[in-house]
Parts: C-alpha cells; structure tokens; sequence
C-alpha cells in the first residue's frame, strides 16, 4: 500500500507541477499579448496627436506670418509715402494714413516674430515624429517579447495558437521612406 501511495503522489505532484507550469506560460502569455496591444494604441495615439496638432500648428504659423506681413507691408507703404510728401498738406494727408504709432523722431520697424513661430513649428513636427517612432520601436519590442515567448520549446506546445498567434512588427508603408511635404501656401 505504502508503494500506491507514493505513485499517487508522486503523479499528483506532476499534476501540479503541470498545472502551476501552464498557468504561469498562459498567464505570461496573456499579459505579454495585452502589451503588444497596448504598445499597438500608443502607435495610434501618436499617429492621432500629429493628425490634430500638426494642421493647427501649421495654420497658426501661416496666419501669424500673413498678419506680420500685412503689419510690414503698411508700416512700409506708409513711411515710403511720408518720405514722398512734397508739402506740408501732403505731409498732414499721409500723416492721417498712417497708424499714429509711428513716431518719425524714432523709427522702429515691428518685430518679426513668425521666424520663432516657424522654429517653434518645426520643434514640434520632430518631436511628434520621435513620440511616433519611439511608440513603434515600443511596439515592436512587445511583438518580439511576445512571439518569443509563444514560440519557445515548451510554450509552443502547451498554448493555443488561435488564442496566441504569432503577432507582426511594424513594417512601414511603401514609399514612406520619402519625407512628408508641409505647405506654407
């Protein structure tokens, strides 16, 4: 009786063995597959904040560059006049014209500020391409994390390959090679 016993445990030990082994390949599994998942949302968050930030940004630097142009382009038309005037009447009737903040003692031209707007601009294209490419290298990391584990010696016999299906990198897009085109028109 003493030998059944020690075969009854000793089959219900590998049981366990067994079982807590699966358990842990399985659970492993499931918390490696929900982080290629959730590497795959970040990707797509990224790719969503450069489709809503990057048209606003673009618009604004393109308005503050036409406002500062329209600013110019009056202040100069305006003094090109005052250097025109011939007589005290023309000098009285361009003076009307032009914005009393000009002072001819001092001329000073307005700051141009759409330079920094354009740098600003560009600081935030390539930061928005390197949370873009950071998500996808994240990505890609989870998938290999992944597929390494589902497709290890055991692993692979024991889990489910509909439930664990090998996952794909990311692979970029024919012709992505090229860079995108910002228009200032």
């Amino acid at each position: 009786m003493k030998k059944s016993y020690i075969i009854f445990g000793g089959i219900a030990l590998l049981a366990i063995i067994l079982f807590f082994s699966y358990r842990g390949t399985y659970n492993t599994a499931v918390d490696l597959q929900e982080t290629v998942d959730q590497s795959w949302g970040d990707v797509g968050a990224a790719y969503q904040r450069r489709a809503d930030l990057i048209p606003q940004l673009v618009a604004t630097v393109k308005g503050a560059a036409k406002n500062e142009k329209e600013i110019l382009t009056r202040v100069t038309e305006a003094r090109a006049g005052i250097v025109n005037a011939k007589t005290p009447e023309d000098m009285e009737v361009m003076g009307k014209k032009i914005n009393t903040a000009i002072n001819l003692a001092f001329e000073a031209y307005p700051q141009i500020r759409s330079t920094e707007n354009f740098g600003a601009l560009q600081a935030q294209l390539e930061g928005t391409e390197n949370r873009i490419n950071k998500a996808r290298s994240d990505y890609n990391g989870a998938v290999k994390a992944f597929n390494s584990h589902i497709r290890g010696f055991f692993n692979s016999m024991f889990l489910n390959k509909e439930v664990f299906s090998k996952r794909e990198a990311f692979k970029a897009a024919a012709g992505s090679e090229l860079a995108p085109t910002v228009n200032f028109d």
